[in-house]
């Protein structure tokens, strides 16, 4: 989930807020004339949600094209128009790994290929939604921030798009939804806009009342991932509001023992999608419209935090009339399934059995050593002044980012603004995640994420000593 700060690029500003410190970064040193050090020292970025250049998969995608590209009967189909749920040999690859993964049944026709899951999360909403009909979009908070604006472009801006705060044991306060959602209800009996012209669902799709959008595992910012007792919880409520849940789990496959003696690859069955819940459960009535059901809750997949994010591939998983529907967005349609040659690409990736073998040998070894050793450099440098950080319950731990707190007193914007003018570090304020359209609604002015994928370990070290050096700093502490 286009260029710009945090998980995209660094060069274009963030609109969450117009005096953010972060606006115009660059990767050269900020000009002493308006204020900033004119340190030499080399640049940090605890905000960039990328992949670190060690874990793209350059080798194994040279030899995947080689034989792709070597074979009319696979180039052929891969560099023509794809049918519109995508790559059928990709939609059999992917079924069959994600099986094995969750230990749940995936079919092929239960997946479509996305061009990765922010332009999953565009069809989606220009799919299921109409803002004259669906009334609200619930997101969980502190919330991935550059959904917002996803959100914005289908007809959901303020007003539109409500925050749900995270409960203590992680992921979204499920209570506090149905709550909010049987008081909306009874508010608003009426489309959102009376009188306007409905969109045209046709025979293929449904609208839904309302959409929630939330990471359920290994959440983007705040690490947390949310239990099986909740994830059937969340389940029932939206079957019975009318609800259709966004899951965007891109970190499922990122996640390693807690134990240090456990092998990465030992992990066992991955927590239930949340599709897998709403798919075991059978037919809902809310969920079906001309006799066709669509579910109540779709998982957004993606290859980006898995081979490398230009490949611009996903899947969504959700109930095969979804699945079909989703398929018949106009743009699909006129364009043919997304990526397709991508799509070709990676199903000879995944036939040869290097995704897993990559994922194993390299990517969650190194997130691992990276986590670990973010979170002794936090105890060492940061835990005498205070900070503490989410908790990742459970038996594993994972994702891209942990969630910092900071102690009374300081404001997270003013650390953001201090690191990037003084030490040549770049953090992600909490206010970036305050869900836009809703600030008030979950406040994030303590918090600061930072992100251990895209920086080399030496410099992960070298980072919070410097915002150690800032923290002490601006509590008046010395060292």
């Amino acid at each position: 989930m286009a260029p710009t700060t945090s998980d995209k690029t660094i060069s274009n500003s963030i609109n969450t807020s117009p005096t953010s410190p972060l606006q115009d970064v660059t990767n050269q040193t900020l000009d002493p004339e308006r204020g900033a050090s004119s340190s030499k020292k080399e640049l940090i970025n605890f905000l960039r949600g990328w992949p670190s250049p060690s874990l793209l998969s350059s080798s194994i995608l040279q030899a995947a094209s080689t034989a792709l590209l070597s074979d009319p009967s696979l180039f052929v189909p891969a560099l023509q128009y794809g049918p519109d749920p995508g790559y059928q040999p990709l939609r059999e690859e992917l079924a069959v790994w994600l099986e094995k993964q969750y230990s749940t049944s995936t079919k092929s026709e239960e997946i479509c290929i996305t061009g990765g899951a922010s332009q999953g999360l565009a069809c989606v909403l220009a799919s299921f939604t109409d803002p004259s009909y669906t009334q609200t979009v619930w997101a969980s908070a502190p919330c991935y921030y550059l959904a917002c604006p996803i959100f914005e472009d289908a007809g959901f801006g303020p007003g539109r798009i409500k925050a749900v705060p995270e409960d203590q044991q992680g992921g979204i306060d499920i209570d506090l939804l149905d709550t909010l959602l049987q008081k909306h209800e009874a508010q608003h009996h009426q489309p959102t806009h009376k009188g306007a012209e409905r969109k045209n669902a046709g025979p293929y799709r449904k609208h839904y009342h309302h959409v929630v959008y939330l990471v359920s595992t290994c959440s983007n910012p705040s690490g947390t991932t949310m239990t099986l007792e909740k994830r059937n919880r969340l389940v029932k409520v939206a079957r019975r509001h009318d609800v259709l849940v966004v899951s965007d789990d891109v970190y499922d496959f990122l996640q390693w023992p807690i134990l240090p003696a456990s092998p990465s690859s030992d992990l066992g069955p991955l927590l239930p999608r949340l599709s897998d819940i709403d798919l075991s459960l059978g037919p809902s009535e809310l969920a079906t419209s001309s006799g066709k059901w669509f579910g109540n809750v779709i998982s957004n997949g993606s290859f980006s935090k898995l081979l490398g994010p230009g490949l611009r591939t996903g899947w969504v998983h959700g109930t095969p009339d979804f699945v079909m529907g989703l398929s018949q967005t106009g743009a699909t349609r006129s364009g043919g399934a997304a990526s397709q040659f991508a799509a070709a690409l990676l199903a000879e990736v995944m036939k040869a059995g290097e995704l897993e073998r990559h994922l194993q040998e390299t990517v969650r070894p190194s997130l691992r050593r990276r986590h670990e050793l973010i979170m002794e450099t936090i105890k060492q440098e940061l835990g005498a002044l205070g900070v503490t950080v989410a908790a990742q319950d459970g038996d594993r731990f994972g994702g891209y980012f942990v969630w910092l707190t900071l102690p009374g007193g300081l404001d997270a914007r003013v650390v953001a603004q201090k690191a990037r003018q003084e030490e040549e570090l770049i953090v992600a304020e909490g206010e970036m995640f305050e869900v836009r359209g809703d600030e008030e609604g979950a406040k994030f002015t303590r918090n600061i994420r930072l992100s251990f994928s895209w920086e080399e370990e030496h410099k992960i070290t070298e980072g919070l000593r410097r915002l150690g050096r800032v923290l002490r700093g601006l509590s008046g502490e010395t060292r």
